[in-house]
């Protein structure tokens, strides 16, 4: 497995742990806000490979708690199983961001107990999912399978939304809060422009904004929170 991005230390990224984050390439999505989006699009070159990481990793036992795997969409890897089981055999926890567009696979790592932690992306209500993802359509099941298999199961997870003032209303959240209504936990984070990002002319909300968001979703998951409200 090619790695496209290593930070060695993060206590961000993981919150409650000390973790290592792994960026892997590849995305079947096109968000045009997206931050990663060198990763999507192929033009970020390989660090290194997994032989290299976990010679790293094996230096870092008693420092680090566990590995945090973002992308791009790490599901795209086939070998991503293999690998994730590799990290808990060195005695390191693991959580997974991902889009929930492979619900095949994660099954199969919920099943395996091979994530302490999944966050997966809910990018806008279900009848503004293509135009926020940047596609001209969708087939949303995949999504609706992930959000069904994640609130099913005994892993810890949460859900998040990035929120572009251009993309999302309340209408939008009220949906999303019908969606995944029961939900362990839900994060709002406001979009912040940087050189990576595909397009230009996307904004964050308000602060006011986004505290109506949030409140629109306490009503359908209790635990919402605004992720960098300080």
């Amino acid at each position: 497995m090619k790695l496209h991005g290593l930070q060695k230390m993060t206590l961000l990224d993981w919150p409650g742990h000390v973790a290592c984050t792994v960026f892997l390439g590849g995305c079947d999505f096109r968000c045009p806000f997206c931050h990663n989006f060198e990763l999507v699009d192929g033009t970020a070159p390989a660090v290194m490979d997994d032989t290299e990481f976990f010679a790293f990793l094996e230096k870092r036992k008693g420092l680090l708690d566990g590995v945090a795997i973002t992308g791009g969409e790490p599901c795209l890897h086939k070998d991503l199983l293999d690998f994730m089981r590799r990290i808990r055999e060195m005695g390191f926890g693991v959580k997974l961001d991902t889009n929930g567009y492979h619900p095949a696979l994660l099954r199969s790592l919920l099943e395996e107990g091979l994530a302490d932690y999944v966050a997966m992306d809910i990018k806008n209500s279900p009848e503004k999912y293509a135009e926020t993802i940047g596609l001209e359509s969708l087939d949303l099941s995949p999504v609706r399978e992930s959000v069904r298999l994640l609130m099913g199961s005994a892993a810890d997870y949460e859900f998040r939304t990035t929120v572009v003032d251009e993309l999302h209303g309340e209408d939008d959240f009220r949906a999303i809060g019908a969606w995944i209504k029961g939900a362990k936990r839900y994060f709002l984070q406001a979009f912040t422009d940087r050189d990576t990002v595909p397009f230009a002319g996307f904004h964050a909300p308000s602060r006011e904004a986004m505290h109506t968001y949030a409140n629109i979703m306490r009503e359908f998951v209790p635990s919402t929170a605004i992720r960098g409200d300080d």
